[in-house]
């Protein structure tokens, strides 16, 4: 299966990254519907139970791969524990001008700014509606562009209703830096009344579907210490239901000089893999087993995958290690979780 994976990689790495991925997505999709499984793997890991929900694995597909829930039967049949979708807005938006996605094939990197192009949070409802997967499904929610940011929680609320019925959780995603002052939703001003309105609603919406959903929040790796204090208070006094860690980060550090490097937007894949996972350290000695951390983040090995789960996440998410290494990077981290050599 590996060999496969490298076969196909170099003619994928070809195209241009953004024709390259719906390439790759759609070749999935047809591959899934025709009972082709190329890259079908049996070993798995023992459940796990976060936020209520019984995962049966801890590997799961981060946001940003799927954004419009286009292929989720696809994903699933790759063999992940759940599978998050989005970041959708309310309104349909195209998101930044292209070029807007770029390989550092060295570093075993992205730089992406895509900027949240999505369909519209109500395309998304009905790709879900559509899917045969029944297993988890995290949707991730976003603002639109034009949305000011004083009105952020607007967006937030709109899309909390729309997804909530379809949702196992739902992420609320304020950490892209690629949504102009976006991340100031993470500030110590903000985030307070951000999260009391969206727990507000929660509370609403499970006496109208007489179901929890619970409620994840996705932040950035480029905190400050101080900054992860506040936050996790935040969490902590809010009681929200669970941690994404991390988002992209704006920081070059690990592929300064590279081509591409000077390019905007965030950053992903194996230089991330340090900082994002001493963020996972700093929120669980502050959150203890009070709020669940899942991380994301430059994982790009079955050991990458354990350091996250040592430094204390309970799942982890693959995005970026998926493109480089292929989807055996799920076996090979089912492999290392379950001691299996």
């Amino acid at each position: 299966m590996a060999d496969f994976y490298r076969l196909l990689r170099p003619l994928a790495f070809a195209l241009e990254p953004e024709v390259a991925h719906h390439a790759a997505l759609g070749a999935a999709r047809i591959a899934e519907r025709f009972g082709i499984k190329p890259f079908a793997y049996t070993v798995k890991t023992r459940p796990v139970r976060v936020m209520g929900l019984d995962f049966p694995s801890p590997v799961g597909l981060a946001a940003g791969l799927d954004k419009n829930g286009e292929y989720i039967d696809a994903l699933a049949a790759l063999g992940f524990g759940f599978i998050e979708i989005g970041t959708i807005t309310p309104r349909p938006q195209s998101g930044n001008p292209k070029p807007r996605l770029f390989r550092l094939p060295e570093a075993e990197a992205i730089i992406n700014r895509m900027g949240f192009n999505n369909h519209g949070v109500d395309a998304l409802i009905a790709n879900v509606k559509r899917a045969r997967y029944r297993g988890i499904l995290g949707i991730n929610i976003g603002k639109n562009f034009d949305t000011p940011i004083e009105k952020a929680v607007d967006d937030y609320l709109y899309c909390l209703r729309r997804v909530y019925p379809y949702a196992s959780y739902i992420t609320v995603n304020i950490s892209s830096p690629n949504t102009a002052n976006l991340r100031q939703l993470q500030s110590e001003a903000m985030i307070g009344g951000l999260l009391e309105r969206l727990k507000e609603e929660q509370r609403r919406l499970i006496d109208t579907h007489q179901r929890y959903v619970p409620l994840a929040v996705k932040i950035a790796p480029d905190m400050t210490d101080e900054q992860i204090v506040v936050i996790s208070e935040a969490f902590l006094q809010y009681k929200v239901d669970a941690v994404i860690a991390t988002n992209t980060t704006i920081s070059r550090q690990g592929v300064e000089n590279l081509a591409d490097a000077d390019q905007q937007g965030g950053l992903s894949g194996a230089p991330l893999m340090q900082r994002s996972t001493e963020v996972v350290r700093q929120l669980h000695r502050i959150l203890g087993e009070e709020v669940p951390i899942i991380a994301a983040g430059g994982i790009m090995s079955g050991a990458d995958a354990l350091a996250k789960i040592n430094a204390g996440a309970k799942l982890v998410q693959l995005y970026t290690g998926l493109i480089y290494r292929g989807p055996k990077l799920i076996n090979d981290i089912y492999k290392v979780l379950c001691g299996v050599h």
